[in-house]
């Protein structure tokens, strides 16, 4: 018990300890919750349609030695609450599914709870324990949690597999995933939203001039991202710092708002050199996206309303929904069916 309360204690002041990381005012944007779309990259010469993304390269033969697969554990963080918990639960399942399928590279799997105790699906869903940061710290951003949870993990957990997956409670594995990692990169979805050279002035606060351009900052989030672990064990504590940093400043938080996470794990990852292969066929995003292809993920982050033909209710609430939200309290029952669905490549809900 006397070693719990002084493991507890160094905990608390490790993290308070970060929280004094100096923050540095820098300019005010805006930054609104939108809908994925297509991208329009600025020249001196007006605007042009670019498809900006690096494609991943096909042959993967080089990304596979002798010595076997290169597998990647996938890891989850999740809050107890009913809303992370039941997500948990399906992803758990589809991974179970197509863990051992063709072309698969996926290893173990971890959901990182960073509520500080056990709950009772630890014997359903292979579960390391995390501490939240310390009352008040996320300012109710509870996403905070995650690069600290993330560290804690990383520190503490026998990790056998040489790569990490980092996803997500609403992500739905589809198919095998192989590990599209290769030559020291990373490998990422990339994001329409974030965009470091439309935020520079922001982002030199945290990323000086001395290291690069801005565009050294991958458009992405921490998720989906397959990194190597000993490349996630050194990026993980500066994520942490510069979540916590931008966070307490405000202008910076009112720049990012509820992203603010996602460009401190990019701004990270470019500090450390570690850039990322950016893979749109990492993921789709329903109800824009509307095939599965060759998309290895499903992220239902978005509602999805229609009218009874069909017909897509953007921005009105539809005569047939579904939106993850609407089961912030409640176990969604009628939805298992539809999830199962998927897998057949019906798609009942999109």
């Amino acid at each position: 018990m006397g070693c719990g309360n002084f493991f507890f204690t160094l905990v608390i002041t490790f993290s308070a300890a970060l929280i004094t990381y100096n923050i540095i005012i820098s300019a005010n944007a805006s930054l609104k919750q939108d809908f994925p779309g297509p991208s329009i990259l600025s020249t001196s010469k007006g605007s042009i349609s670019v498809d900006p993304i690096i494609k991943m390269p096909v042959d993967r033969s080089k990304t596979s030695s002798s010595k076997g697969k290169r597998l990647f554990h996938t890891a989850v963080t999740s809050s107890d609450s009913i809303y992370n918990t039941w997500q948990c639960r399906i992803m758990y399942y589809w991974f179970k599914k197509f863990k051992d399928g063709p072309n698969s590279e996926m290893g173990g799997f971890t959901r990182i709870l960073h509520s500080g105790k056990p709950d009772k699906f630890m014997g359903e869903i292979p579960t390391f324990v995390a501490q939240p940061l310390p009352a008040g710290t996320d300012q109710g951003y509870i996403v905070l949690n995650r690069p600290w949870a993330f560290v804690q993990w990383l520190q503490q957990a026998d990790i056998k597999e040489d790569y990490i997956l980092m996803a997500e409670p609403d992500h739905i594995i589809v198919k095998p995933i192989p590990n599209l990692s290769r030559d020291g990169l990373g490998a990422a979805f990339p994001f329409f939203y974030i965009e470091p050279k439309k935020y520079e002035s922001v982002l030199r606060k945290f990323f000086p001039e001395e290291k690069g351009p801005i565009s050294s900052i991958d458009p992405i989030g921490n998720s989906p991202v397959i990194v190597g672990k000993e490349s996630l064990k050194n990026i993980a504590p500066t994520w942490m710092n510069i979540s916590l940093a931008m966070k307490k400043d405000p202008v910076t938080d009112k720049a990012f708002g509820w992203v603010l996470e996602m460009y401190a794990y990019a701004v990270s990852s470019a500090l450390h050199g570690v850039g990322n292969i950016l893979y749109k066929d990492f993921m789709i995003q329903p109800p824009w996206d509307t095939e599965i292809g060759k998309k290895f993920i499903i992220h239902y982050t978005y509602g999805c309303d229609y009218d009874m033909k069909g017909k897509l209710t953007y921005g009105k609430i539809g005569e047939w929904r579904f939106d993850k939200r609407s089961y912030d309290n409640v176990w969604p029952q009628e939805i298992f069916h539809c999830l199962h669905l998927v897998s057949q490549k019906v798609w009942l809900l999109w």
